[in-house]
């Protein structure tokens, strides 16, 4: 089995080489793929698109085998976070103790060289084998997202590279994230009376929210998760100018994660309820509430059949997680999908990322006999 592994990790290096930080653009590592696939029969399509800075991002989508909707689509997302300038090999594979370490080389280019080898290999396919590319993954999904307005990226089983362990996902919670300013009365702070502190009366909104994320959100369970209830968290607030005056504003981040049988407007919904409860008691209360995102999760079928055929060819029972992933989106497009991978998320995005030389080699092996199952290749 290890007889792969050269050509693994030579691919990987020359991935990892590339600075595909979510600032910048994609396109070299895009250019990279589509040339290999083409060169082994694949047809490539590029959608195209700007992100919020003005940078050109590219998603690939890359079909051999015939034409319509393809049979097993694998799905990675090119992007990554950004690092550390002190890791000064953080663009330069390095092998050590059965561990091959740098940037994205645990999330998500591992699975990358592991789905274009699996690809490049493939022969003889009877079923459309797909190859998905994505943009910018990790500053919100947005590249799936596109190929979901496109309808680009059909497929009727999806594996999207995500680092779990080589453990099926079949189920992850959506995420979501709301903005809340909470205005109030600027003074002078020896005279209360003079202003009204926007800061206290975000308070009480956060002390209404916390009751509901401990009571009314616990009441909706999915026991396949842990915690199996939607989440919040307030992780960044602000306000004030100084220490000796009555804050005019006050303004907090609401993230929540909730589960996939739940609506993702569910908390939003209940922010309105506070600061509708809010005014009727305080007449002079004033808040606004901005929903950024609202990304739902997924819930495979535990019988569905790309998840028993991940649970056999990796000998590991599907598990469901709570962060986000680009499963949803796959769904949207048809497919029944889970996130499979080489590495462990707990290490992504830090310094030292890392993904196992066995993984690696196991993870090509997986990806390799669903393309021989899915689509009749080799």
């Amino acid at each position: 089995m290890r007889d792969t592994l050269p050509a693994l990790r030579a691919t990987l290096t020359e991935l990892v080489a590339m600075d595909t930080t979510s600032f910048r653009p994609n396109v070299p590592l895009i250019d990279y793929a589509q040339a290999r696939l083409e060169a082994a029969g694949f047809s490539a399509e590029r959608q195209k698109f700007l992100d919020d800075a003005g940078v050109e991002k590219v998603n690939l989508v890359a079909v051999k085998g015939g034409s319509g909707r393809a049979a097993l689509a694998l799905v990675g997302h090119s992007d990554c976070v950004p690092y550390d300038a002190a890791w000064t090999d953080a663009l330069r594979l390095t092998e050590k103790d059965g561990r091959l370490y740098g940037r994205g080389a645990c999330d998500t280019k591992g699975f990358i060289a592991c789905a274009l080898h699996a690809a490049l290999n493939a022969e003889q396919l009877k079923a459309p084998l797909m190859v998905v590319l994505t943009a910018d993954e990790e500053v919100g999904l947005t590249g799936a997202k596109k190929l979901v307005e496109a309808g680009l990226g059909r497929a009727r089983h999806a594996i999207v590279g995500e680092p779990t362990r080589l453990i099926p996902v079949r189920a992850n919670k959506g995420y979501c994230l709301a903005e809340v300013e909470v205005r109030g009365k600027e003074g002078h702070s020896a005279y209360p009376d003079s202003g009204a502190s926007a800061i206290f009366r975000a308070g009480r909104f956060l002390q209404r929210l916390e009751h509901l994320a401990l009571t009314v959100l616990r009441e909706d369970v999915d026991e396949g998760f842990q915690p199996p209830f939607t989440t919040v968290n307030v992780g960044v607030i602000q306000g004030g100018k100084a220490k000796n005056v009555i804050p005019g504003a006050c303004r907090f981040v609401v993230e929540w994660r909730p589960i996939p049988g739940q609506p993702p407007e569910r908390v939003s919904q209940l922010l309105e309820t506070i600061r509708q409860e809010l005014v009727r008691d305080e007449p002079a209360f004033e808040a606004e509430i901005r929903v950024v995102r609202t990304d739902r999760g997924v819930n495979t079928r535990a019988d569905a059949e790309v998840v028993r055929f991940l649970a056999e060819a990796s000998g590991n029972a599907p598990e469901t997680v709570s962060f986000g992933t680009e499963a949803p989106q796959m769904t949207e497009l048809g497919a029944e999908a889970v996130v499979f991978g080489p590495g462990d998320i707990r290490v992504a995005h830090q310094t030292g990322e890392y993904v196992p030389v066995e993984d690696l080699v196991r993870c090509e092996a997986v990806l390799a006999r669903a393309v021989a199952h899915f689509c009749g290749g080799r």
